[in-house]
């Protein structure tokens, strides 16, 4: 499983968060500690909004903890609105096009999870991305196949339903090809303006997700990265957490 961390508030650099801290996102590459596979290394990558409404991203295949090029941006990249990615491949091999965050326009994703039984169902779930959208597709993981797939479901106007009627869809083709291996989803989305966060699985194994406020805005992670662990709080289970102006939480579950 990967590991991933955003951020909205108050402009922070980014290696505040991402490399300074004892437990940070590129120590958890290494060394991560609620994660079914320790080592996160097939990649990592980075999302942050300044002052123009697309995000600037930058990928790579190399460990995060390797990574100088990463190292240098988030030592120089101010940003309000952050999201950060280190990879451990369950689908797709280890490429440029399978590193996240995923972005089109003003969205950037990135997942942590998987569709149980892809290989099976990948052309049908591929299937799924509305032919005038299909163009973006550049890499063969089932993360990169559920966004583009929820752009076509109405991501811009209404975001949790684009990513309820995905992975509805998704369930649907597992069950009707007899797959029993679980549809598990951890996910960020963000246009800007807003932080979506989603937990939830077809069984009751979803991967995990934590959030806390930080000295001027507030962070959502995989698992926590800096010491004082009772100021963390869990993302309930088949829940979507919507960040901007307020928090709010509405249940969310695969159908």
């Amino acid at each position: 499983m990967c590991r991933f961390l955003a951020y909205t508030g108050e402009p922070i650099y980014l290696d505040t968060l991402l490399i300074e801290p004892e437990a940070s996102l590129v120590s958890q590459s290494l060394s991560a500690r609620e994660a079914k596979t320790v080592v996160n290394g097939d990649g990592c990558g980075i999302g942050w909004y300044g002052a123009r409404p697309e995000p600037g991203v930058y990928r790579g295949t190399l460990p995060a903890w390797s990574d100088a090029n990463l190292a240098s941006l988030c030592r120089s990249v101010e940003a309000r609105l952050f999201l950060a990615h280190v990879r451990s491949a369950t689908s797709g091999e280890v490429s440029f096009s399978n590193c996240h965050p995923f972005s089109a326009g003003k969205h950037l994703f990135m997942h942590n999870g998987q569709i149980g039984g892809y290989p099976a169902i990948r052309r049908s779930v591929e299937a799924l991305i509305p032919d005038p959208i299909y163009g973006r597709r550049r890499g063969n993981s089932d993360s990169e196949a559920i966004f583009l797939s929820a752009l076509g479901q109405g991501l811009d106007t209404d975001p949790a339903r684009a990513i309820a009627r995905t992975l509805e869809a998704c369930h649907r083709l597992q069950i009707n090809e007899g797959i029993t291996e679980a549809l598990r989803f951890t996910a960020i989305l963000s246009d800007g303006e807003n932080l979506h966060a989603f937990r939830c699985a077809s069984d009751d194994r979803p991967p995990s997700l934590y959030w806390r406020h930080m000295s001027g805005g507030i962070a959502v992670a995989s698992e926590p990265f800096v010491s004082n662990e009772n100021e963390w709080h869990a993302v309930p289970a088949n829940c979507h957490m919507t960040i901007g102006k307020d928090i709010a939480f509405e249940d969310f579950m695969i159908a």
